[in-house]
């Protein structure tokens, strides 16, 4: 299997330090990059400052919940960019709001999971998100 870049969206470290525990234990070395804000978020897709160098991933895991700019307002404007549209983003947060699911969907997530609050489930969420996302779904090619 292709290793895949995944671009996680979250301001929690603890969360941040779970998710990427999890993901470098999987099956496939991935690369996974993190930014803790919307706005750094945007900076990194549109490859600006710091992240110009930085390689477009291949799947995001975007929090609601951000500072600056958030998660809704992140994911509208990857779906409206053309060279950004086609990369999957999964909405990986703590709301469980009928508001927030409804935007997220309308917006066109792939997919909306709430994290659990016991962490042996939020790792089994993560190891899903990687068995189905990284090991069972064709991504698509980068332009």
């Amino acid at each position: 299997m292709v290793p895949i870049h995944i671009l996680l969206v979250e301001d929690n470290e603890g969360d941040i330090f779970l998710v990427t525990e999890a993901l470098e234990e999987g099956k496939i070395v991935n690369k996974i990059s993190v930014t803790r804000d919307g706005r750094e978020a945007l900076d990194f897709l549109d490859k600006k400052g710091k992240y110009e160098k930085e390689e477009l991933p291949d799947l995001i895991l975007l929090d609601v919940n951000l500072p600056k700019k958030n998660g809704h307002e992140v994911l509208e404007y990857i779906k409206e960019k053309e060279a950004l549209k086609q990369i999957p983003v999964i909405m990986l947060t703590t709301s469980s709001a009928e508001k927030d699911i409804l935007m997220s969907y309308k917006n066109h997530a792939n997919c909306f999971i709430t994290k659990p609050v016991d962490v042996d489930n939020f790792l089994k969420v993560i190891y899903s998100i990687e068995s189905f996302w990284i090991s069972i779904v064709k991504l698509p090619p980068k332009k």
